[in-house]
């Protein structure tokens, strides 16, 4: 597939119309639609935006929660050649305001019909309503201007994110990186129309737009969507809306088990379901191995991150792992191990992951610096990640971030190290570490743990635990209960929120 209009995300929609147009594809709440629907929904807001002045270029900024109107928006974007800038709708008013001006759109839509924070958004930005029902839009600017030239036909969307540290960017994400993530993934998968996968992701990051909704589309696979995370709406969807995949950040199964213990649930009912994924952070082995004994079936992983469009490294479904790799390379992409200086680093060792391939992002967003902080020589993006590559078989492990890294009397620590011994005590549902800047250039190791339901912690048990686990370098030294991880809509911890949220002891 080359990177041409031709290959644009709408195709996806269109191939699966011309095969199967009363498909039900997605299954929301209040009923199902089919693609022939879909497709006549997206060809509604496609007129409405030509007749606002949209073109190619354009930018078009969806503060939303997940829906049909949504979907029909980036398809109705594609076709007309402009940019779906999504911002998940449980932003705050500033951070909006904030990505909107960067994003300088031609017009500006909310799904305030599933989401009562997309609706308040709309009021502030004087909204009103648009052709498809529960959809708002304005105001329509028309100082906005349009990009050119390649670029503007090679991009789908920009994706503003600020991670779990750094400033916020705008992620430029291809046409061509999800169309072909969305063969990859629906092929890793084995997906087929028959399938359903619990959709609620946020459509506005790359987990959902790529690996939920674009691959789905791929395979003609239903989605069960839903507008936001809802523990008792998971359980219940398993049951009885035929999921099949369920895919999420390690926090959802955490919290997923935790509803059911809640529950004294041992077996949840799930008759279709025949996939679990895991990604957006490092495999929690403790948790792995959980989960693995309440489905019984394999909990996969995979390495992806914005800036490629989806995951460019998985876990084999027909040989899953046992450990915590996050697989081999998916088709097309390429992965080096490098030191501080950029030179390559043998099978084995510890260093940054530097990534090339077709879902490479084409840049930041009117933002040269920051493109220029990441990209190297030959085309490759330093990720910031940790990893090493097995000698014996070349599957990828991550070990965590480059900016994360805690140096602890000349000694580096690293967290996610710390994290999976943490995870492993009994009274532990959840662990995040971090590192606090001491006077002399040290760094304190400072634990943050969210309890498993009616559990206390045993200062004293936990010291002796890790102890057994851990050098002495590597134990926290202060170890600070919460009642939950701050986390993004995505389900990610914010690292970075913890020390301010919950000040550890002088």
């Amino acid at each position: 597939m080359t990177d041409t209009p031709a290959g644009r995300i709408h195709h996806l929609l269109d191939h699966l119309h011309a095969e199967r147009p009363d498909h039900p594809i997605l299954h929301e709440p209040h009923g199902t639609t089919s693609v022939a629907q879909l497709v006549a929904l997206s060809a509604q807001v496609e007129s409405e935006l030509r007749a606002d002045g949209v073109g190619p270029g354009d930018r078009v900024l969806i503060v939303a929660e997940n829906c049909a109107a949504h979907i029909a928006l980036l398809f109705a974007c594609s076709r007309i050649g402009a940019w779906t800038c999504g911002l998940n709708a449980r932003l705050a008013p500033a951070e909006v305001a904030g990505f909107a001006a960067k994003a300088d759109a031609r017009v500006a839509y909310f799904t305030s019909g599933v989401s009562d924070a997309a609706a308040a958004h709309a009021r502030t930005a004087g909204a009103w309503a648009s052709v498809l029902p529960g959809l708002e839009r304005g105001p329509v600017s028309r100082a906005s201007q349009p990009e050119g030239g390649p670029l503007a036909e090679r991009v789908a969307a920009a994706i503003f994110t600020s991670g779990t540290t750094g400033s916020p960017k705008g992620v430029l994400v291809s046409h061509l990186g999800l169309t072909h993530f969305a063969r990859v993934s629906a092929a890793s998968r084995s997906l087929t129309p028959e399938d359903r996968a619990y959709a609620f992701l946020p459509m506005t990051h790359i987990f959902g737009l790529a690996t939920v909704l674009m691959a789905s589309l791929q395979a003609g696979c239903g989605l069960v969507l839903r507008a936001r995370f809802d523990l008792a709406d998971v359980v219940h969807a398993l049951a009885h809306e035929q999921v099949s995949n369920l895919q999420g950040p390690p926090t959802l199964f955490s919290r997923l088990l935790a509803e059911l213990d809640r529950h004294g649930i041992r077996q949840p009912d799930a008759p279709f379901l025949r996939y679990l994924y895991t990604g957006s952070a490092p495999m929690d082995m403790a948790l792995k191995a959980q989960v693995e004994a309440r489905f019984g079936l394999p909990l996969h992983h995979g390495y992806g991150l914005s800036e490629y469009a989806g995951s460019l490294i998985l876990t084999s479904q027909a040989a899953p792992r046992r450990d915590s790799a996050v697989g081999h390379l998916a088709e097309g992409a390429e992965v080096r191990i490098v030191d501080t200086q950029g030179r390559d680093l043998p099978a084995g060792e510890r260093g940054e992951i530097w990534i090339r391939g077709p879902g490479l992002m084409p840049g930041y967003y009117r933002d040269e610096a920051a493109t220029a902080q990441v990209m190297r020589p030959g085309g490759w993006y330093a990720s910031g990640d940790l990893g090493r590559i097995d000698p014996a078989d070349g599957a990828v492990f991550i070990v965590g971030r480059l900016k994360e890294l805690i140096i602890r009397s000349g000694f580096n620590v690293y967290p996610a190290e710390v994290e999976a011994a943490l995870n492993e005590f009994p009274a532990v549902r959840h662990a995040a570490v971090v590192g606090r800047p001491e006077a002399d250039g040290n760094e304190q190791v400072i634990a943050y743990v969210e309890l498993r339901a009616g559990a206390t912690l045993d200062a004293v048990a936990l010291d002796a635990f890790l102890r057994e686990r851990l050098a002495p370098y590597k134990r926290p030294s202060q170890v600070v209960t919460v009642e939950a991880l701050p986390v993004t809509p995505n389900g990610k911890v914010v690292k970075r929120r913890l020390l301010e949220m919950h000040p550890p002891e002088n």
